[in-house]
């Protein structure tokens, strides 16, 4: 979810990812961290062999009265096959389209 205040820079937030934030100078920025952001936040996921959970449906996070002045904005990762997140992992490490 992309938001702005008066004076501020674009934040991003993440319903399915409670404290994983971020910003950007611009909205095109702002996207481009938030690949960042959610990448390091999957990989760190997965080296701790923790559950990425299920996302959120559109509709659900829209219904939120938080979100009614919030933007939603997909963020697309893809998986580099040859760098692995651990030896014993069946996950590729994620890395931001960028």
């Amino acid at each position: 979810m992309i938001h702005k205040q008066a004076d501020s820079d674009f934040g991003v937030s993440f319903p399915d990812f409670p404290g994983v934030v971020t910003a950007g100078t611009s909205l095109d920025d702002a996207r481009a961290m938030a690949e960042e952001a959610l990448a390091f936040h999957l990989e760190g996921l997965v080296e701790d062999g923790e559950a990425i959970p299920e996302p959120s449906s559109l509709e659900d996070v829209m219904s939120n009265n938080d979100n009614l002045s919030r933007v939603a904005v997909l963020v697309a990762l893809k998986a580099e096959p040859q760098r692995w997140c651990a030896s014993t992992s069946p996950f590729p490490k994620m890395s931001s389209t960028r």
